[in-house]
């Protein structure tokens, strides 16, 4: 994987991956990265109207989008997944985002065990802000225990098939170090996240590492995969209906307290 490379159309710097998303994103000076997460899953085709609107509304333009988090009904065949990617990446070409080859989006993509979506949805997005003074902010895509490369996907996956609790072990070493090696790339550790969230239908006290990542949250996940996703260190999130309704600000920990004020464009009120 190469370093972080500038795209300075967004506001952030990128971790080049592969085509359908970035490793990881983080905010170039003078911006800030603010999380929406929607109220219920927006279906794909929706999901984008609606970024586009919410985004357009705060004065920003299209190519601030810099990461989102799928919800998806079960997890694809590797021929299937790419069928997916190249429908998912149409948008981002018209927003200026994908060349045909370099993708600076970061992404994650869940299956819930319990009630996942009829299709695959947005569960929320991210994009830069203009801010003065803000402290550093970023977004790492989430990592399964699968390596990179050529491979298939069952050779890249450690321990494939696996879930005795050593098994379990070491692939949650291997998402540790994964997260921990993108958040290196960017000059940042665990200790500069505000949300860490995990992933997995499995018991994860059985297995997780004593070396703990910070914040974590339990959710269910894809039978057999253990995911960490995706690391964060932003300020403010907002919620938003998906039709007429109220968006209001959900501090993380470390959130300034001139929330409102910081974020250009947007108000804890009615943004549809």
């Amino acid at each position: 994987m190469a370093g972080a490379v500038d795209f300075s159309a967004g506001g952030y710097r990128f971790l080049p991956s592969v085509f359908q998303f970035s490793a990881g994103v983080a905010a170039l000076s003078a911006h800030a990265i603010e999380r929406v997460r929607f109220r219920n899953p927006v279906p794909l085709k929706q999901g984008f109207e609606r970024i586009e609107q919410l985004i357009t509304q705060a004065g920003r333009p299209l190519t601030s989008f810099c990461a989102c988090e799928l919800r998806s009904p079960a997890p694809f065949t590797e021929q299937g997944f790419r069928a997916f990617n190249e429908v998912y990446v149409v948008t981002l070409q018209k927003w200026g985002l994908f060349d045909g080859k370099v993708n600076p989006v970061a992404r994650s993509n869940v299956c819930p065990e319990i009630d996942p979506p009829a299709e695959p949805s947005f569960h929320a997005f991210s994009f830069t802000v203009a801010a003065t003074d803000s402290v550093p902010s970023f977004v790492i895509a989430g990592s399964a225990e699968v390596r990179e490369g050529g491979a298939s996907y069952k050779e890249r996956t450690v321990r494939y098939g696996e879930t005795s609790p050593e098994a379990m072990r070491e692939k949650a070493r291997y998402v540790l170090g994964e997260l921990e090696r993108r958040l290196a790339e960017f000059g940042f550790g665990w200790a500069d996240t505000t949300a860490t969230q995990v992933y997995t239908v499995h018991n994860l006290i059985r297995f997780w590492p004593t070396r703990s990542c910070g914040a974590g949250r339990r959710a269910p996940g894809s039978p057999g995969i253990m995911r960490v996703l995706p690391c964060k260190g932003s300020n403010t999130r907002w919620i938003a209906a998906p039709s007429a309704g109220n968006a209001w600000c959900d501090p993380a920990p470390s959130a300034v307290a001139r929330m409102s004020e910081a974020i250009s464009g947007l108000r804890p009120q009615a943004i549809d």
